[in-house]
């Protein structure tokens, strides 16, 4: 039926007879059959249908044809599912075994090298090497007493008044709470002077027992402070705060640093002392705190093994730099403490190689938060989309690295400024010029750890992205990937989807 007659009026102001019920109604319209809809189920349809079609099109078909989500996008059999993963920092899935063979076969050199390393340079056989000026046994006490007055010997008395001009020492009663004469009261005095500790009633002390007689008070020199408490609750409280955030890989740090204060105390420090090149010493030990700390801490993986690779040649970079720059500049690396050492141990010792040895290791901290961050910055962008090469791999992490190596470098800076504040202060109280003060053997050495250790980390971002993403992309895509965009149909943007109307019923 039309849905219009031109014969029939469609409105009031024509009509010639008012009981016509055409005319009062208007033009007629085909009315379907069945029960009308329901407005809130139809909306309620409508707005599920759209949803319904995204589910039918990402469902997989039995011959593998391809099917649109609604939106114009068409999707291939298989490619569905490769929109759904996350992008967090999860464990790293296993590596494939071309990965493994090349990572092993430029990996398993290095730690040959560094376990060979570490078994030539530890003295074997030999004793330990002891100060021919030794400071004495250490014996605890507690301070009793104390009084300010002349400087005596044990048994004088002063007559008379002290001269104006007099020193004055500190007369301290201090009762032994170890040792062979535990219990026992002695009285010592110590000298007022700006270098030595103000010591008071009730502080623990320690004293340097000279083996002379356990009974005799001038056989014991009072040395120090006790610290065994408050440092013990220090690192309790960072044992905790640890493994409160980190938990498993929090305790797997611990672990790690246990293992790396181990390499020192019974590698390095023995054979350094026992007349080995320092800087030998210091990359072989470093080399093998490497090793056991990264992959106990991150585990066994290709991100690992990359980071470990990239450590290694930075250290190996850094050794280099700071030994033709400390050579070209003449430094001897006699320092204060270096003569002390030289002079306790009453036979010489390689000082420039000591002050190398210093820069690689203070460098090794920084280098592993560096090259473990550049790793995992090239696995997730791989991860994110795997059909990147490796140039855009690097170029990509590199910007990250960019960010990240400002903040090491001001931190290296700033620990090494801190640790010669004293040296730094007492230069600065010259009356040298600025040239003459930073030529001086304590600054310049300072200067050279501090540069080496920065430009060998400012060359780990490189290294380590252009290593991660070779080797990354070595990995086959995951499934589901094949090397092109999912989307073959024209992309909307969100703001289009929103405007896209809505599918609505057909009108009959």
């Amino acid at each position: 039926m039309p849905r219009d007659h031109p014969d029939r009026p469609s409105d009031l102001g024509g009509l010639g007879d008012l009981g016509d019920p055409a005319a009062v109604t208007g033009p007629i319209r085909r009315v379907p059959d069945g029960p009308p809809p329901r407005r809130g189920r139809e909306r309620a349809g409508n707005a599920a249908e759209p949803g319904r079609r995204r589910r039918r099109a990402a469902e997989p078909t039995a011959r593998g044809e391809r099917r649109t989500d609604g939106h114009g996008h068409v999707h291939g059999h298989g490619h569905g599912h490769g929109h759904g993963h996350g992008h967090g920092h999860s464990p790293a899935p296993p590596a494939s075994r071309r990965v493994r063979i090349l990572l092993a076969a430029l990996l398993a050199p290095l730690a040959l090298a560094a376990v060979t390393a570490v078994v030539l340079l530890y003295p074997w056989g030999e004793r330990t090497v002891a100060g021919e000026h030794s400071s004495g046994v250490p014996v605890h006490g507690t301070v009793t007493a104390a009084a300010l007055g002349p400087c005596l010997a044990e048994g004088q008395v002063q007559v008379g008044e002290a001269p104006a001009d007099g020193r004055q020492c500190l007369r301290l009663d201090i009762e032994l709470t170890d040792g062979e004469a535990a219990g026992r009261t002695i009285s010592r005095a110590v000298p007022v002077e700006p270098s030595t500790p103000r010591f008071a009633a009730g502080d623990q002390v320690v004293l340097a027992y000279s083996g002379a007689g356990p009974a005799d008070p001038a056989s014991y020199q009072v040395v120090d402070f006790q610290r065994g408490l408050p440092l013990a609750l220090l690192a309790c409280v960072f044992a905790g705060a640890v493994l409160l955030l980190g938990r498993w890989r929090g305790l797997a740090a611990l672990g790690a640093l246990g293992l790396s204060f181990a390499t020192i105390a019974l590698f390095v420090l023995p054979a350094i002392l026992a007349g080995e090149n320092p800087l030998l010493v210091a990359i072989a030990g470093a080399g093998l705190i490497m090793f056991v700390a990264l992959y106990l801490t991150h585990g066994v993986s290709a991100r690992t093994s990359v980071a470990v690779l990239g450590t290694l040649i930075s250290l190996g970079l850094i050794g280099v730099i700071s030994a033709v720059f400390s050579a070209a500049a003449r430094l001897t690396g006699l320092g204060e403490d270096t003569s002390s050492l030289i002079a306790t141990l009453g036979h010489g010792i390689d000082a420039r190689g000591l002050l190398l040895a210093g820069v690689v290791i203070g460098a090794l901290g920084v280098l592993d938060d560096i090259t473990v961050t550049q790793t995992s910055a090239v696995w997730e962008l791989r991860r994110a989309n795997p059909v990147l090469g490796w140039p855009e791999l690097y170029r990509s992490a590199l910007r990250i690295g960019r960010d990240h190596v400002g903040s090491a470098v001001n931190t290296l800076v700033l620990a090494y400024s801190g640790a010669a504040l004293p040296v730094l202060l007492i230069a600065a109280l010259s009356d040298a010029g600025l040239g003459s003060i930073l030529a001086s053997q304590e600054i310049a050495q300072e200067i050279v750890r501090t540069l080496a250790g920065s430009i060998g980390i400012i060359a780990a971002v490189p290294i380590t992205t252009v290593l991660a993403a070779l080797i990354a992309t070595r990995e086959p895509l995951p499934a589901g990937h094949t090397g092109h965009p999912s989307h073959t149909g024209p992309s909307r943007s969100p703001a289009a989807h929103r405007r896209a109307p809505r599918d609505r019923p057909p009108v009959e």
